[in-house]
């Protein structure tokens, strides 16, 4: 039997790399569920096209165990995040990505994602790929230049370009 997995998709999210994932989870029969970094589970991408996904993630937080996985469709989650510090659903990311990494569960995710991984201390001493804006931004994980990385139970891919390529090697534990 397949895994569980959430998707964790920030507003703006990286239409691209979330149609992707979720794309890729559907062909391949992985039950997932979408959630929204948010105060709505109405969200747009990058481009303006407004979506409607599943939940959003307040509603995860203490739901942890309901799944296997957690994928990060990254967007503009550093300037998003930076300027929304305060808000309650930033908050309840961390503390969600927090209890994945916790419980060892499989944590994925491109661009920025493993510079949030990294800051909330569960990617300590692995390797994640990154966008390389972010990389001198990671100080307890070790970014890499590389176009995926997969380091025990992390899979990271560098951008939106490479999750391609990291997909092949995420399906063969999600399968």
């Amino acid at each position: 039997m397949s895994k569980k997995v959430a998707v964790l998709a920030v507003n703006p999210v990286n239409g691209k790399g979330l149609f992707e994932y979720l794309e890729t989870f559907f062909e391949n029969g992985i039950s997932y569920k979408t959630y929204a970094v948010a105060d709505s589970k109405e969200i747009k991408t990058n481009s303006g096209i407004t979506l409607i996904v599943d939940d959003v993630i307040a509603n995860l937080k203490g739901k942890e165990n309901e799944f296997d996985a957690v994928v990060f469709a990254c967007g503009d989650a550093v300037p998003t995040f930076k300027n929304n510090i305060d808000k309650q659903y930033n908050q309840d990311i961390l503390a969600v990505l927090k209890a994945f990494g916790d419980k060892g569960k499989i944590i994925a995710g491109h661009c920025a994602a493993a510079l949030i991984f990294d800051s909330v201390g569960i990617a300590d001493g692995k390797k994640l790929a990154i966008h390389p804006y972010g990389k001198p931004a990671v100080k307890k994980g070790i970014a890499t230049d590389g176009q995926f990385e997969v380091d025990g139970n992390f899979y990271t891919a560098q951008t939106e370009n490479f999750i391609s390529i990291l997909l092949p090697e995420l399906l063969k534990v999600l399968k």
